[in-house]
């Protein structure tokens, strides 16, 4: 049987961004409720992936190393919290490489339909910035906005363009909401 699969950035959804770039460990930091909300997914028997550009890899800000330690520190606070977060791809290019992973291109979202051998099409993919929702229509999948990181800014960019997206507070919202639609479908 094929996952049901949610597909989520990390930087602004999960954990708090900074311009500065998440360089290690401790600039690491969940947004409350973001890590209990994966593990509501998880529970309600969602296959919770992330995808996520970390550019800061290409610019030298970061090495492998220190973003392993942040997704291992990720896993382990969901795994506490009694979920599960099945896979972490991303996209370690600088913006100037021009590679088919760095959203807005959909590598990342294609790679995990490849790996879990499922079509995106319907697939709620919840982002905070532009980038996620332009990957996201790429491949016929669910664009959700959340409001946390860059998330105001994009849906006050998206308002003044006439373009509308759902959205939802935090992703703890957008879990609820998720979780719900699938006890209805069920019942």
């Amino acid at each position: 049987m094929a996952p049901r699969l949610v597909i989520l950035d990390r930087d602004g959804v999960i954990n708090h961004d900074s311009d500065e770039f998440i360089k290690t460990p401790a600039e690491w930091l969940p947004i409350d409720g973001s890590i209990e909300a994966i593990a509501r997914l998880s529970s309600a028997g969602f296959t919770v992936a992330v995808a996520t550009n970390q550019s800061g890899i290409g610019r030298k800000l970061l090495d492998k190393p220190a973003l392993n330690a942040m997704h291992d520190r990720l896993r382990a606070l969901v795994k506490d919290a009694g979920g599960d977060l099945d896979r972490i791809v991303y996209c370690p290019h600088h913006p100037d490489d021009g590679c088919e992973c760095r959203k807005p291109a959909p590598g990342l979202y294609k790679q995990l339909s490849r790996q879990y051998g499922v079509p995106l099409d319907g697939v709620p993919i919840v982002g905070d910035s532009e980038r996620d929702l332009e990957a996201a229509r790429a491949v016929n999948a669910r664009p959700i906005l959340v409001l946390t990181g860059k998330g105001s800014k994009t849906a006050a960019d998206l308002q003044q363009r006439g373009d509308s997206v759902e959205t939802f507070a935090d992703l703890d919202a957008a879990a609820t909401q998720l979780i719900a639609e699938t006890r209805k479908q069920a019942s």
